[in-house]
């Protein structure tokens, strides 16, 4: 028999509005100037605003009230609570409902300066490729080889198969000895050393197409040669007795090989662009304070188009119109629903990051006054009961933006760690025991380098206790080698 019944339920969902703040929060300035650029293709009703439209003496007073009342509700977004109607737009100015730009001054520089384009090193490679006197064919084998490198520029391909291919699918024939000979041309193109299959490959060819002392060279090649391996694990003393060689010229041998390149390629190998950062905040010091600004200046400023909201109310108030006209009006009226909610997600983006980056600043000023030995230990927790945000809200607005400060560059997970309390009372940051460490090694004997164990207890004398574990583990995030390996004579 059916019956029924009553259930009492709580439930939380994200209406669309919501999930489109979320997802405009994790953008970075970049990804937004995409986004918005995007959002204007799409929809009619948005439009961009030109600097030169803009009225200075009014921006001069929006950006007079830039501070952010911990009252702001960022994280419940509730439509009922912030509706916007047709009229309200059609009674303001263009510049009343613009994206405005916060912390602008009026003299400066409204027009964004364009980088030159720069060549990627792989490119470059190739135009040093076509200046080699080379068969269409080889050069084409060439380009083969090029493309194969790996982001260090070493050639982990196998070259046979590379010439196999061009032989079945594109008619070239090249004859392997041949092909190794083209290689070899390859790896003496600047960068000296590119394109090589290994380590000692590549430190051979260097030191074979190097000025340096010719006595010396031939040391350097015959150790690489011969004795690379007792080279790599820093057993200097083997190669004395095996070379007959006394001390200061094997220093004076070792030295030279230290100063060739090991990864020519360095990470640049596709592109110079792919290491530039776009910090997303600037903090500059003002006499005695920190000022915090958005640098957005590059995202375009959007408003919604007077003239479909015109278009908009004369339909509004008419009485008979046609079926076609009425789609006309639902489109316009949803893409006009849909221009207010993106204008109102990015100034509310805007607000949440700039009331989180002051967060930042309150609390690491240390800091940005004297450097990070003075980093602070905090976590996401921490800001998020500051500004009475949600946790999530934070890992979102950190993940992948940049703060650039007279400290530097840095992302904003740098400003969060876990950190541990020493002797005295005080608590420090890991990244703070990290840069301990990296201290400790750069100023230990070069002949007799500090275990894990030695650099424990020195951070033990100074009342930071961690044990040789977590040493080992700093020590590999910093890239130090262990102990045997920094050894030199």
């Amino acid at each position: 028999m059916l019956s029924l019944q009553h259930k009492l339920s709580l439930q939380q969902k994200l209406s669309p509005q919501q999930i489109q703040y979320q997802k405009l929060l994790q953008l970075n300035t970049l990804a937004l100037e995409q986004r918005i650029k995007t959002e204007l293709e799409l929809n009619p009703i948005l439009e961009e605003t030109l600097d030169e439209e803009f009225d200075l003496d009014q921006e001069k007073d929006e950006d007079s009230d830039d501070t952010i009342s911990s009252d702001d509700e960022d994280e419940k977004y509730d439509s009922k609570d912030d509706e916007f109607e047709l009229e309200d737009y059609m009674n303001e100015t263009e510049s009343e409902h613009e994206f405005d730009r916060l912390n602008r001054s009026s003299d400066e520089e409204k027009i964004r300066p364009v980088a030159p384009q720069r060549k990627s090193m792989r490119e470059n490679l190739i135009d040093q490729l076509h200046m080699l006197d080379l068969t269409e064919e080889e050069t084409i084998l060439g380009e083969n080889i090029i493309g194969g490198l790996d982001k260090d520029g070493y050639f982990k391909a196998n070259l046979e198969k590379i010439v196999n291919e061009l032989k079945m699918f594109e008619h070239i024939e090249v004859k392997l000895e041949q092909a190794e000979k083209i290689l070899k041309q390859i790896q003496t193109l600047e960068p000296v050393g590119i394109a090589t299959r290994n380590l000692q490959e590549c430190l051979l060819v260097q030191i074979r197409n190097s000025s340096y002392d010719p006595y010396y060279s031939y040391l350097a090649e015959k150790i690489l040669s011969e004795h690379f391996e007792d080279f790599a694990n820093r057993r200097f003393d083997v190669i004395q007795k095996e070379m007959d060689l006394s001390k200061e010229t094997l220093r004076t041998t070792i030295d030279l090989i230290q100063k060739l390149n090991p990864k020519p390629g360095e990470g640049n190998i596709d592109s110079e662009e792919m290491n530039q950062i776009t910090p997303d905040f600037l903090i500059e010091k003002v006499e005695e304070n920190y000022i915090v600004t958005l640098n957005d200046r590059s995202v375009p400023s959007v408003t919604i188009s007077r003239t479909y909201l015109e278009m908009i109310d004369s339909k509004k108030h008419k009485r008979n119109i046609s079926s076609r006209e009425k789609e006309t009006y639902k489109f316009l009226r949803e893409k006009f629903e849909s221009a207010k909610w993106f204008i109102a997600s990015l100034q509310q983006r805007r607000n949440t990051l700039m009331r989180i980056m002051r967060a930042i600043l309150e609390r690491q000023y240390e800091f940005f006054e004297s450097g990070p030995r003075f980093l602070k230990p905090m976590i996401y927790k921490d800001i998020a009961e500051e500004i009475q945000m949600d946790i999530s809200t934070i890992s979102r607005v950190v993940n992948g933006k940049f703060v650039q400060s007279p400290q530097g560059i840095h992302e904003l997970k740098y400003f969060f760690s876990e950190g541990l309390s020493t002797d005295s009372g005080d608590d420090i940051s890991n990244k703070h025991i990290k840069e301990l460490i990296k201290e400790i090694c750069d100023n230990e004997p070069k002949d007799n380098p500090y275990s894990d164990d030695k650099i424990a207890s020195i951070l033990q004398e100074r009342g930071i206790h961690v044990a040789r574990r977590t040493v080992a583990k700093y020590r590999e995030a910093l890239k130090i080698s262990v102990a045997r390996l920094r050894k030199e004579l």
